[in-house]
């Protein structure tokens, strides 16, 4: 399974190629400037002590990959995905992790767009033939980073094709200690934002930095 990170050379991306990478998928991160990714590639591989992510262009990333991440900020996902319209291949998955939140007075809150959603906003911007999926929205990058931890946590993944949905659990199953469920259409993504917003306001209150979410009962 190839996993392509669109933007992958901030926290969200390299934690992201990080533990997949660790899981034994091949990963290659994409940005802007092929050098820029580059050196994001060395620095993960230097954490695992093994050359598994490659770096390169977003437009060379998204030629080869099956499964791309958007790991760019919410504020930059439209103008990402406009710039790199015609460089998606059909059939591509496009996971969203971003999160629609601002700040006000210290505290987080979630900015919902008109669409619903931020990642229905996201799917209102690919091209035919790329499915979107939500996921990994609520899981820290800092806490994707440590791969020496376990993340003892749950991944919730919507999106309204099944068969895309099912890969995307497919490549969350592939990381230990992490259960990946299925939250059912992109609809649900507004929910799982929130619960990301929440996780944040959670960690300003208690001083801590890796709060995350484990389903009971399922």
């Amino acid at each position: 399974m190839r996993i392509g990170l669109l933007g992958g050379t901030g926290p969200e991306g390299k934690g992201l190629a990080l533990r997949f990478a660790a899981a034994g998928a091949q990963v290659v991160i994409g940005s802007r400037l092929g050098e820029r990714a580059g050196a994001a590639a060395g620095e993960c591989n230097a954490r695992l002590a093994s050359p598994l992510i490659r770096g390169t262009t977003n437009e060379e990333m998204l030629a080869e990959s099956e499964i791309v991440f958007l790991a760019v900020p919410f504020g930059q996902a439209v103008a990402a995905l406009v710039a790199y319209r015609d460089c998606f291949r059909s059939g591509t998955i496009l996971v969203d992790v971003t999160v629609p939140m601002r700040f006000t007075d210290g505290l987080p809150a979630y900015a919902q767009p008109e669409a619903g959603s931020g990642a229905e906003l996201v799917a209102r911007h690919v091209p035919p033939g790329v499915s979107v999926v939500a996921a990994f929205k609520e899981i820290p990058a800092h806490a994707l980073a440590e791969v020496e931890t376990p993340l003892d946590c749950d991944a919730l993944v919507c999106g309204d094709s099944r068969e895309a949905r099912d890969a995307v659990m497919a490549a969350a199953g592939l990381i230990p200690s992490l259960r990946p469920l299925d939250a059912g259409p992109l609809k649900m993504a507004s929910v799982i934002e929130r619960m990301t917003v929440l996780a944040v306001y959670l960690n300003r209150r208690y001083r801590r930095r890796g709060a995350r979410f484990r389903v009971q009962g399922i």
